[in-house]
């Protein structure tokens, strides 16, 4: 496992700011038993918690033409059939996908192919749960099509804490199924639509791996 980039940064002003207040509360406190201590336990478990958030793990990743992987870890709250706006203008399979703030942050090519259309949307922070943040929220849309002519658009969706999504994808660019395409500080939601006619692999509230659960099979 590795720390990502887009962390090093918050870990390191993080890391700064602890180290500052514990020296400061020594020195106001030299004499202070418990307050202290209770600082540092605080502060390790806080730098902890930060450092978890950028953690990548290594994966043994699937690559198949006929599978659509998940995009990040998280769990399933949402498979239904809807009309999609933006790009497709018709009805199409959606599979979202919340994150937590304590899933590993990365996002991943769901198929192989070639970005067709990508475009951010600045927006709102409501909570990730509510059913107009993949509408009304900062979030970014993308579209891969694979060498079939096949389709999959993907969103990445900022919720009220997660205020920092990054992509590393532009139109015309060629990408590997399960290759890194951004990331999401500190969790939000990703929202997928797939052919109506695509097998569906997995329930509500399932959890799922990013680059490694088949979300679904393409016909």
């Amino acid at each position: 496992m590795k720390l990502h980039r887009e962390g090093y940064t918050i870990m390191a002003v993080t890391a700064i700011v602890l180290i500052m207040i514990n020296l400061g509360i020594n020195y106001l406190l030299p004499d202070g038993y418990w307050i202290p201590r209770l600082t540092l336990i605080a502060s390790v478990v806080i730098f902890f918690l930060v450092v978890q958030f950028f953690r990548v793990p290594t994966r043994v990743v699937r690559q198949s033409d006929r599978e659509i992987v998940a995009p990040c870890d998280g769990k399933v709250v949402v498979i239904e059939e809807v009309v999609e706006t933006e790009y497709f203008k018709g009805p199409r399979r959606q599979i979202s996908i919340f994150m937590s703030p304590l899933n590993v942050h990365v996002n991943w090519n769901p198929i192989s192919g070639v970005i067709q259309y990508f475009k951010y949307h600045p927006g709102l922070y409501l909570v990730a749960w509510h059913p107009k943040s993949s509408t009304e929220n900062e979030r970014t849309t993308v579209v891969i099509r694979n060498k079939e002519g096949i389709e999959v658009l993907f969103r990445q969706i900022a919720g009220a804490a997660a205020r920092r999504i990054r992509w590393y994808v532009k139109e015309g660019d060629k990408v590997e199924q399960s290759t890194e395409m951004g990331f999401i500080k500190f969790g939000s939601r990703v929202d997928l639509y797939i052919p109506l006619d695509a097998e569906i692999n997995v329930n509500l509230q399932d959890k799922t791996v990013g680059s490694v659960t088949v979300l679904a099979t393409l016909k």
